[in-house]
């Protein structure tokens, strides 16, 4: 028999309880949009830390070089600034799965707090990994990417190969996932705070497969600037969150492919575009040290 929306489910219920995002695509007639109307206290706390995130990073970024290619400071300062941004950009995409995971521990408040460090603590491993590799590159190959030499190619080729990702198979398998992580999830590793915590863990890698290519893009039009931190969670949440997931994973590659054409053509003339070099560039990094 079908759960209405206000039955719940017991914590040792099957993965049938976390069906895809959407009602036609529950197994059980209990979907992650269903479990977001019922549990309407966690995803206002998600919303809640998503906006404290965002004033938060706002704060730390004021002044600062929103350009590509520049200096992102000390990796520790780098990853508080990045846990924080993730914070803003991903807990409004985590609502449904960390409605559902509310209802299936009948909201205790210690699982459900260790699923969400569980899926943060993946999103800032990728930071962690992103800036090992930015800052490898700018020691390795710093004049040959100056902006003016091969930089604005490398910029528009990331904003492209990010446009290309969008239509692979790989993209499409992982969003799948990341839109109903919890779907085949035992629910005998729901009982421990071990297993809220390996929940955290995949869900947070499902979504690193599925939006990697957009935070590279981020990384190209200027990780620092917040004009872009918007759009790409912009572009998350209509993948992960609304109906027409296949219609946003389209959207976003043309936006992306736009982009690179932008970028290459006329950067100065893009909208929120800091070109390394001009006047708007600003240069004040002292606090990032």
């Amino acid at each position: 028999m079908a759960l209405s929306t206000g039955e719940r489910l017991p914590s040792s219920a099957g993965g049938a309880a976390f069906g895809a995002g959407g009602p036609a695509g529950a197994a059980g007639g209990y979907s992650p949009l269903t479990a977001m109307r019922t549990e309407m206290g966690v995803v206002a706390a998600l919303l809640a830390a998503a906006a404290l995130g965002w004033w938060s990073t706002a704060d730390r970024m004021a002044g600062m070089d929103a350009g590509p290619g520049a200096s992102l400071g000390s990796v520790g300062w780098f990853t508080g600034v990045w846990a924080t941004m993730m914070a803003a950009m991903m807990l409004p995409t985590l609502a449904p799965a960390a409605a559902s995971f509310a209802t299936s521990v009948r909201r205790e408040l210690s699982r459900l707090l260790l699923f969400t460090c569980g899926y943060l603590l993946v999103w800032s491993a990728a930071g962690i990994a992103a800036y090992g590799v930015f800052e490898l590159g700018r020691a390795l190959f710093a004049a040959p990417l100056a902006w003016h030499g091969g930089g604005r190619w490398l910029a528009a080729g990331v904003l492209a190969l990010a446009a290309l990702y969008q239509l692979t198979p790989l993209k499409r398998a992982c969003l799948t996932r990341c839109r109903s992580p919890l779907r085949r999830a035992d629910g005998r590793v729901r009982e421990t705070r071990r297993g809220a915590v390996a929940l955290g863990l995949r869900t947070g890698s499902w979504c690193v497969g599925c939006s990697w290519a957009l935070m590279a893009a981020l990384f190209a039009l200027g990780v620092m600037s917040l004009v872009w931190m918007g759009l790409i969670a912009v572009l998350v949440a209509a993948e992960k969150i609304t109906p027409w997931a296949h219609g946003s994973r389209l959207l976003a590659a043309g936006v992306l492919v736009l982009l690179a054409a932008a970028v290459l053509a006329a950067p100065n003339n893009v909208p929120g575009f800091s070109v390394p070099g001009s006047t708007s560039s600003t240069q004040t990094m002292n606090s990032m040290g």
